[in-house]
């Protein structure tokens, strides 16, 4: 009895596999996670301003119409170090696919041989004579075993679909980096007009300053006024002369970072003349707001990163179920052996050569790893949820990003408008003070302070216009301008959702 019950019993082991196969597919069938629906709707505030213009956000520099600019944005997604870093950060995204992708097409099974000599020596014989012989003997094999998966649930399309998100991620990602340089670019480039505009005032202000110490030296020396505002207007001078060097200063340190940004940081300042002039910003683009899901590069990624972890929460559940895998495999063996002598003749060689293929299957199934495996699902649920999270804040963001900056650009707008306005009465102001001093019609304390007036406000217009220059930058990047989402899809680099039945 004892040696019946330990004899195996293929058609009964047979159907208990079959049986736990069932019970995996069951309890597979139990676990279909559901997915997160993130909240993309659009905030009832969101309202494009009056006055929307048309504008090519894929290269919104050209809307400024400053070839400098555009040139300097062009040279910078070539050769500055952030684009080159973005460049080289996607191709290891693309080499990583490329692999992946190799892992869950094609079997790695590599095609092993090995090869031995074995040198025989007879150092003794008391056996029948003639029978036994020495010699060398040479062995040689080589194998080709393959193991393939069959895709019979879907799990090589579920983990292909995971690849192609993931690289998708990558994508976006570079091209958010570059749309960031672009944009980095520009803000340099205006904070750097702004300080020439601010150095040229500084300068004229400097002329003024000397204009009117002159005036009030010649006018003590002739007894006309105290010394003492003599005294004034050469203090007057020394602190715009003062202002004068720092400006230069802060000028040519914003030239040598616009330089380095772009890619040129060994080149002279010579090399990047700064004009003292800011232009008006153009008007905010027209957009619609639902553009933006599509338009903004990190809220693409983080779509495409949402994909991913819902596919690998897909890959978990499909772990449950049992793996079946086709097994073919042929081998070739070559053997050389010393023969044995015949009668009255020497020895010799024989050499035997053989191959052979076989081909089987097998199934796995995780029967004692379900716990582990169920606990993988809870962990990749809460990853899943996160980058949900991360997908909601993603667009939120844009959403606020690409209002806030309408409505400032806006209001700036209105303010360079109101400042011009009263520049120009600030200068006539001046010149009028400034002429009766001359004269002896007014005393230079008037005189003074129409000038600080007037300088003041073209103080203020000049930041008024360098804010209105930026928050265009802003508004353009806020928008998703920088880069062309049709190549991207062309490419073939656009996310796929991936379905969780």
């Amino acid at each position: 009895m004892t040696g019946e019950r330990g004899r195996p019993r293929p058609f009964r082991s047979g159907a208990s596999l079959l049986a736990l196969g069932l019970a995996g597919l069951a309890l597979a069938g139990c676990v279909n996670t559901p997915r997160p629906t993130p909240d993309t709707r659009l905030p009832a505030a969101y309202e494009a301003p009056a006055g929307s213009a048309q504008a090519d956000l894929d290269h919104w520099w050209t809307s400024f119409n400053d070839p400098r600019l555009t040139d300097l944005i062009e040279t910078a997604l070539d050769k500055a170090p952030d684009a080159r870093t973005a460049a080289a950060r996607l191709e290891e995204a693309r080499a990583v696919r490329k692999g992946l992708v190799r892992q869950i097409w094609i079997p790695g099974t590599p095609l092993t041989g090995s090869a031995s000599k074995t040198h025989t020596e007879i150092l003794d014989s008391s056996g029948a004579a003639g029978f036994t012989q020495g010699g060398d003997s040479e062995n040689y094999a080589a194998n080709f075993d393959v193991s393939w998966e069959l895709d019979l649930f879907g799990r090589k399309r579920a983990g292909m679909s995971v690849v192609d998100n993931d690289f998708a991620a990558a994508r976006f990602a570079y091209e958010g980096a570059r749309a960031s340089l672009a944009a980095n670019v520009a803000q340099s480039y205006f904070e750097a007009r702004g300080l020439a505009v601010q150095l040229d005032d500084a300068r004229q202000t400097e002329r003024i300053n000397a204009s009117l110490r002159d005036f009030a030296t010649r006018k003590a020396d002739a007894g006309l006024i105290a010394t003492s505002e003599a005294d004034r207007a050469e203090a007057d001078l020394a602190d715009t002369q003062a202002r004068v060097a720092n400006l230069e200063a802060q000028l040519g340190a914003a030239r040598r970072s616009l330089l380095i940004l772009v890619g040129r940081g060994v080149d002279p300042l010579a090399s990047l003349p700064v004009e003292a002039q800011l232009d008006l910003a153009p008007a905010a683009p027209a957009t619609i707001p639902g553009e933006l899901l599509g338009r903004r590069p990190d809220v693409r990624e983080a779509q495409a990163r949402l994909a991913s972890a819902s596919g690998n929460l897909k890959l978990n559940e499909l772990a449950l179920l049992p793996t079946f895998n086709i097994t073919p495999g042929a081998g070739l063996t070559k053997s050389v052996q010393p023969s044995f002598p015949f009668a009255g003749g020497g020895g010799g060689q024989t050499s035997t050569t053989s191959s052979a293929w076989t081909i089987g299957a097998n199934v796995s199934i995780p029967v004692l790893n379900i716990p582990a495996l169920l606990a993988d699902i809870d962990a990749q649920d809460a990853r899943t949820q996160q980058a949900a999270i991360a997908y909601e804040k993603a667009v939120q963001t844009a959403y606020g990003e690409a209002e806030n900056a309408m409505l400032q650009l806006a209001a700036d707008q209105r303010r360079v408008a109101l400042l011009t306005a009263g520049v120009a009465r600030a200068e006539r102001a001046y010149q009028a003070n400034r002429k009766g001093y001359g004269l002896g019609l007014i005393d230079l304390t008037t005189t003074l302070q129409a000038e600080q007036s007037w300088r003041l406000s073209r103080a203020v217009l000049t930041s008024a216009r360098t804010d209105a220059l930026l928050h265009a930058v802003q508004t353009y990047k806020a928008l998703g301008g920088g880069w062309s989402p049709d190549s991207v899809v062309a490419q073939g680099a656009a996310p796929t959702q991936v379905s969780s039945k």
